[in-house]
Order: structure tokens, then sequence, then C-alpha cells
């Protein structure tokens, strides 16, 4: 990952379009790529080179990635020519298979209907009890075991990880096999051979507990799409198969990083740590949406294809030509936040784009909320002496995958 690469800019024949992904400043690692501000400031729409050589537009202004997110004439569809691949085995797995997360309407909205109303915000907060049970239990385990521990690990990860195994009616004993081969899935270094093949074991395995929610439904997701979906004939086996494989992957990947990410942040900014382990209810509300603003974890942009031109801050986009918008330089977009570089848990920024903007922003961003609201101020108020166990400069920075993150957060108390 690299913001060296140069090639000719075929828009004006002249040299010099940086490559993407960019490479961010090891100094600073919860900062985007610098060059995001340059580029926001002299070119906010500008030509990138991906990794096959494709060379779509970056948009780095807060105002023009809602305005491509709100617009239909910008296509999520993954299998339209010209969409931004984010690497080898993203683009491999789609030849297999689509998301309906990566189609347009009316297919996106129709399967996301079928989801929707499991992941609204009056059902995430009832589940609060039981986000809180599992977070203190995990933090009993914590403080009986041996110090350092890995935090992420320990965590940051089994949090999500037990929620979304509830709601599916997944067996928490089998975290391991799925953890692992989502980590292949979502990495940018895994050839699409391997990508394949870690999907393939995903979806064999979520297929045998489709079948077997289908003889004996119960009360999770799983058995309601069933009864209510394959069975009517809304959706075949393939597709219940592959909307269950994106709710377990996304379910828990993404809140993981986001809770180990926004621990070691506030580690680095005591202040800031301080106000969110004595914030009340609505505060903590508020810090979640600073932490979502300052860290955003999807790193990789989101991508779209125009599907007709269409001008975007004074740039003329033809049809067929991809768009990546990074939601870190969206969100660091000082017209929209001011000191945008700097943490500050009482801004008020809940309309950041960490979770995208119009039909298509997550889905599940009210179960990551409440997760989220609930493990940062238990944390740290029962381990007030939390700390790191090991310099900064030692954490190991998931820059290869599609969530941003640490792989593993030594800390002691």
């Amino acid at each position: 990952m690299t913001d060296t690469t140069t090639v000719t800019d075929t828009t004006s024949g002249k040299p010099g379009i940086p490559g993407f992904p960019m490479a961010r400043d090891a100094r600073c690692p919860f900062d985007p790529p610098k060059e995001y501000e340059r580029l926001r400031s002299e070119r906010p729409v500008a030509r990138v080179a991906l990794w096959d050589g494709t060379h779509p537009w970056l948009i780095t202004r807060y105002a023009d990635q809602r305005a491509i997110l709100g617009d239909p004439r910008f296509s999520a569809d993954a299998r339209n020519p010209g969409y931004p691949a984010q690497s080898p085995s993203t683009k491999a797995n789609r030849k297999v298979s689509v998301s309906f997360i990566a189609t347009d309407d009316p297919e996106h909205s129709r399967y996301r209907q079928m989801l929707t109303k499991h992941f609204t915000f009056r059902r995430t907060q009832a589940m609060r009890p039981r986000i809180q049970r599992i977070v203190d239990g995990l933090i009993d385990d914590l403080v009986a075991g041996p110090r350092p521990v890995d935090l992420f690990t320990e965590f940051a990860l089994p949090i999500p990880s037990t929620v979304i195994c509830d709601l599916l009616g997944v067996p928490y004993a089998d975290h391991t096999f799925f953890q692992e081969h989502t980590s292949v899935a979502v990495s940018f270094d895994a050839s699409a051979e391997q990508s394949l093949a870690s999907r393939a074991e995903l979806g064999a395995y979520m297929g045998e507990l489709l079948d077997a929610k289908n003889r004996t439904p119960g009360d999770d997701i799983t058995s309601t799409l069933v009864v209510e979906q394959l069975r009517t004939g809304a959706v075949d086996r393939q597709q219940a198969v592959g909307m269950l494989l994106l709710l377990l992957a996304a379910g828990h990947e993404t809140t993981a990083n986001q809770i180990a990410l926004g621990v070691l942040a506030l580690l680095q900014h005591p202040d800031q740590l301080a106000k969110v382990r004595d914030a009340d209810g609505p505060g903590i509300v508020t810090a979640v949406e600073e932490l979502l603003r300052y860290l955003t974890i999807a790193h990789s942009g989101r991508r779209r294809v125009a599907t007709e031109d269409v001008e975007i801050g004074g740039q003329l986009i033809r049809a067929g030509e991809g768009v990546v918008l990074p939601g870190d330089a969206g969100n660091r977009d000082g017209a929209v936040f001011e000191n945008p570089d700097r943490l500050d848990v009482t801004r008020q920024a809940r309309h950041h784009v960490a979770f995208g903007y119009g039909v298509h922003q997550c889905l599940g961003q009210p179960l990551a909320r409440a997760e989220l609201q609930v493990a940062y101020p238990t944390l740290l108020r029962r381990l007030p002496e939390l700390r790191l166990a090991v310099p900064l400069a030692e954490i190991p920075f998931r820059h290869d995958k599609l969530a941003y993150g640490v792989y593993e957060l030594p800390v002691t108390w």
C-alpha cells in the first residue's frame, strides 16, 4: 500500500496519478493518509490508480461524497463494468456471488426489507441488557486471568461475535472457524483462490445451518428467513446463504475493530478517555459518534460507477467511470468538522459518513452503536488503570483488511 505509484493521467496526458490505497503516516496511525488533505484542497475529484491498472475518480470532499451516495445515477452494483474492485480476491468473489448490498434498487431494497426489522433502533435497544451481560462477563474473565492480555482477542472480538451468533442462531462454539475464514475473505493480500476457498467453507457452513433451521425453526434471524422468505419462494437457498454470510461477517468483523481501535485511541488521549469514562448516557452516545467519525475503519472507500454523465465538484464523470469515496477523507473535511484531526468526544458528529449515506448505509448500524455504547464505558469504568503493555509503535495495525484496526492490543492495568 503506497502513495508513490504514478501513471499517466488519461484525462490530461500528464503523469502523476497517485496509487490507491495510499499509505498512512506511521507516526499518526489514527489519521487517514496525508494526501487526502492536499487532494481535497487542490483536486477534490482526482484520478487514482488501482491494483488492476484502472483509474477511477477519488472523491475526498464530504459534500461530494454525500452527493454521490445519494444519487441513483451512481450504481453500487459490483457487476457493472467500470465498478472499482478493492482487490483480486473481492473481484473473484463477485464473479461467484454478489451480495445484495452491492446491488441497486429495486433488487437492493427488496432484500434489505427482509432484514430491516431485525436491526431497528427499538429492537437493538431491547438487546442492551444481553450486550451488557456479555461485556461484564468478558471483563470478569479479564480480571481473573493473567496479565498482560490481548484486548482484541479477549474482549473486542468476542462481544460482536457472541451477539451476532445469538441473532443468527449460530453456535458460538464455532466462532474460531468463522472468524478465521472471514479474516481471509476480507484480506486485500489473500489470493483469489484463498478467498474463494474461505467463502466456499463459510457458504457450506451457513447452508447446513439453514437446512437445520428449515427442519426445526427457532427464534432467530435464520429461522425467520427460512419461514418467511425461503419457504415462500421469495429467495432461493443460495440467496439466503449469501444474506446470512453478509450478516455473519459484517456483524463481528467491523465492530470488533472499532472497539479495539477506539480503546487504543482513547488510551492515547487520556483527557478524552476520562470524559468517556465519566459520561452519562447522552454523553456516551455523543462520544461513540465522534469515535466513529475520527477512526472511520471502513478505510478502503465505498465504490460506485456512473451510469450516465454526471458533474461532481466541477468535474465531469462519464458513464461507465468508477468512483472511490474514502469515508475517512470525508470525515476529516474541515469544511464540515472544525479541527477535524482532533478527537473531541463532546463533538456533535452524528452526520458523519462512517456508516455511509443514502439507501445503502449500513443496515446494522443501530446494533453496532448499541455494542459500542456499552463496551467503551463499561471497560473504562471497571478497569480505571487500563494501559498499553507495549509501546504504540509495536502495535500491529490492519492496513491489509477491509476494516482498519489492530491485529492485537496488549494491555494491562
